[in-house]
């Protein structure tokens, strides 16, 4: 009986196999090839000395780079926290808003919000330069049509403005992500339990706080888990926008673009593989421990809440 199980299932490795190569070679492989490069210091070309964890103790304590790494790392959450009070409520709001069946127009409503998460992020970034642009913008006559012109500001240029407004273009950029998500999930909920809520006299918004949201948090745990790991993976959108530096004056650094800074150098700073693999590594350990909280004390809970 075992035998003939075993027979059945040996083409389970023979497909796993291929994925399974290329992922340990382009995934795992230069991860533990990073975690081992932050336990060394280049001294020069042929000189590679161990150090144990002292590059760690310099990032995490030392005035030369802790200061740097702080500050991106407190960006990052602001970043993060952006997308969770905006980004995410807003998509949920629309995939509500979509899954009205009778809502004329919600194919176009779904490709118009999903078309931005498909544009690269150079010419997102460079759009926004340009719309922003306190020369050649157009914010402030739209802002000025409306009657809040008195409100434009140079954002983008502001030390306390800058990553806020980022962070929103980022939120316009990815939106439907979160939308499509939750739509899926509202769609995958059985007609029977909204014709039985309907019987009991609940209205529309009942309904939706008190049967169908419960439904969903799985996929909102999903959206969460997503929107904090893309977040503090985030680089591109900043450097397009603020160039390596994140200006002004840093206040648009994050996790990214203090490792590419750290790594390959710019203007005067010498590039350092070793601190840029020590960065890496800890914006691997910070997402990893985010991940690991989320599904023993969130994800558990779910799963005991469906049961």
């Amino acid at each position: 009986m075992l035998s003939n199980q075993l027979n059945k299932r040996w083409h389970i490795p023979f497909f796993i196999a291929p994925a399974l190569v290329i992922y340990s070679l382009f995934m795992i492989y230069p991860l533990v090839e990073s975690l081992k490069l932050s336990f060394f210091q280049i001294k020069s070309q042929e000189e590679i000395q161990f150090v144990g964890l002292a590059n760690y103790f310099q990032l995490f304590f030392d005035a030369t780079w802790s200061e740097q790494f702080w500050n991106a790392f407190a960006n990052n959450g602001y970043f993060f926290l952006i997308h969770m009070l905006v980004q995410n409520p807003i998509g949920l709001m629309i995939a509500a808003l979509l899954s009205i069946r009778w809502l004329p127009g919600r194919s176009f409503y779904r490709t118009a919000i999903f078309l931005p998460a498909l544009l690269s992020f150079v010419l997102v970034g460079f759009i926004w330069k340009l719309v922003l642009s306190p020369l050649w913008g157009v914010s402030e006559g739209l802002l000025s049509v409306i009657g809040l012109g008195s409100w434009y500001a140079p954002w983008l240029g502001l030390e306390n403005s800058a990553l806020t407004t980022i962070a929103l273009v980022s939120v316009w950029q990815f939106v439907g992500i979160p939308m499509m998500l939750i739509y899926a999930a509202l769609l995958s909920i059985p007609d029977e339990i909204i014709e039985a809520a309907r019987c009991d006299g609940l209205n529309a918004w009942t309904i939706f706080w008190k049967i169908k949201l419960p439904l969903i948090l799985p996929t909102l745990g999903i959206v969460t888990i997503l929107t904090f790991v893309g977040n503090f993976n985030a680089f591109d959108l900043i450097y397009v926008s603020q160039g390596a530096l994140a200006g002004p004056d840093y206040s648009t650094d994050i996790l990214g673009t203090f490792l590419y800074r750290t790594f390959f150098g710019h203007q005067l700073q010498l590039g350092s593989p070793a601190m840029g693999a020590t960065i890496a590594s800890t914006m691997f350990f910070i997402i990893l421990c985010g991940v690991c909280l989320y599904l023993f004390f969130v994800q558990r809970k779910l799963t005991r809440y469906e049961l």
